[in-house]
């Protein structure tokens, strides 16, 4: 069973620089086709001061850090046994090319169910850009098969 002390617990924060290869990497990665992810004109046409990050990419971008993967092994939780469960995204400013981005995860809850054949831990990840504007929420929910 993982100790529901690591509830509340803060991970350490990773930042990163929004760069514009990467943008367009990640796009090209995920099927968009959409101009704005590729070319800086059209980004600038639709509004945009510099390619837009596309949805989901700063939290793939966050999991390089490995500091989930690290907590977990910390908390004495086999990777082997890892699923993972659920995301969700609240969006709240956009992100471009030259931001600078720190995200934080913070573990929320840590219940279990069927009588603890199955572990749950939920991770609340803020992204914040350079200004200190939160531009980006996430609900992450880890499965441990026991």
């Amino acid at each position: 069973m993982i100790d529901r002390k690591w509830v509340g617990h803060q991970l350490p924060a990773t930042e990163f620089p929004i760069e514009r290869s990467r943008l367009r990497f990640f796009a090209h990665a995920i099927g968009e086709v959409n101009p704005i992810y590729f070319d800086e004109q059209a980004a600038r046409a639709a509004g945009h001061p510099d390619l837009p990050a596309p949805p989901t990419f700063l939290f793939s971008a966050e999991m390089e850090s490995d500091l989930k993967m690290n907590w977990l092994k910390e908390a004495g939780v086999p990777l082997e046994r890892v699923l993972h469960g659920e995301q969700s995204f609240e969006y709240h400013l956009p992100v471009h090319a030259g931001d600078t981005v720190s995200v934080r995860s913070r573990v929320a809850d840590i219940y279990d169910k069927k009588n603890g054949a199955l572990e749950f831990v939920v991770l609340d990840t803020t992204a914040v850009n350079q200004r200190g504007e939160t531009v980006a929420e996430s609900r992450g929910i880890v499965v441990v098969r026991n």
